[in-house]
Order: structure tokens, then C-alpha cells, then sequence
């Protein structure tokens, strides 16, 4: 892409998406565009500051200001046990390690969520749409997915470690938090 061509999109895209009324949500409460009812919990109305005092500040920036930690900087993308990744914030369990892969991205990766335990939006940070995904029970942002991850559902739910608490399979999982 040459320096024009790159000028124009950014120039232009943000104004298209406008015009086509695909506007950037102002708020968490707004983000989630779709979500699957899940009857196992209920989702909590708690607003982020209140996960502050609960959780340690880079997992806070994560969950709720949907920062990104630096990829290669989670333990959890070299976990290979059998066992359950739960919501950091509030304890839902998200993926089963059965379904987690190495995508070689430095970031843990999986093929899928937990059935009805995701709620995604789309995200124009990076100017084009992206798929991002956060938890259904408390908006705790994750990560996003991408249409490049192994057969048969081609897809990866590249995750950041700091939204995720692994259990290992024979641990009690823990109560749901919040």
C-alpha cells in the first residue's frame, strides 16, 4: 500500500463507517452486540470501578479499559494441563483446555468459548471491524477472534493471559464472583 492509499483510508474509512451509521459505542454497557443466554448464571450489573478494589491494576486495565498485554507475557500461553480458564474478574468459566491450541502469536489461543459464556462487539481501534469478545456475565474484556485458527471451525480466540485464572481439572472451580 502506498502513502496515498493509506492516507485515503484512514481519512476515509472512519467517515464511511460514520455515514453507513457504524459508529464506536461510547461505553461498556453499549458494546455488547451479541450474546448468548446462558441459564447457568446471571450477568452482573457491577460497574468498573467497583472490579478496581478486586483485581490487581494491569488485570483491571485489561478487563475493563480492554488494554493488551505484550505478547509472550502470559504464563498462560505455555499452559498445556487439563483443566478449565475462567474470568479473571468474576470466576465464569470461559474455555476448556481441550480446545486450546498453539497459535504461535504469544498470546493464549483457543478454537472456541464455552457455549453461551462469550458476548463479542465490533471494534474499530485498529480502523477496520474486528471481532472482539468479552466475558457474558461481567463485560470483562478478553480479546478478539480471528478467522485463521485450526480446522474445522477456522477460528482463534486469541486471548490475554491477564483476563484468564487457570484450574486445573480436579480443582474445585471456584464460587462465581460479583
Amino acid at each position: 500500500m502506498n502513502r496515498r492509499n493509506l492516507l485515503t483510508s484512514i481519512l476515509v474509512l472512519p467517515a464511511a463507517y460514520s455515514i453507513a451509521g457504524c459508529t464506536r459505542p461510547s461505553s461498556a454497557s453499549e458494546v455488547i452486540v451479541s450474546k448468548t443466554t446462558n441459564a447457568n448464571f446471571t450477568p452482573l450489573s457491577v460497574p468498573p470501578p467497583d472490579w478496581q478494589s478486586l483485581l490487581p491494576a494491569d488485570r483491571y486495565r485489561i478487563l475493563f479499559e480492554e488494554a493488551t498485554e505484550r505478547a509472550g507475557s502470559s504464563p498462560l500461553d505455555d499452559e498445556h494441563g487439563e483443566g478449565t480458564f475462567i474470568c479473571a474478574a468474576c470466576y465464569l468459566p470461559l474455555f476448556k483446555s481441550a480446545d486450546k491450541f498453539d497459535s504461535g502469536t504469544g498470546w493464549p489461543s483457543f478454537t472456541q468459548p464455552i457455549a453461551g459464556n462469550m458476548a463479542t462487539k465490533t471494534d474499530f481501534k485498529m480502523l477496520l471491524p474486528r471481532k472482539e469478545y468479552h466475558c457474558a456475565r461481567c463485560t470483562g474484556h478478553q480479546g478478539h477472534v480471528f478467522k485463521d485458527g485450526p480446522k474445522p471451525r477456522g477460528e482463534r480466540w486469541c486471548n490475554n493471559g491477564l483476563a484468564l485464572v487457570f484450574v486445573a481439572a480436579g480443582d474445585t472451580l471456584p464460587e462465581l464472583r460479583g
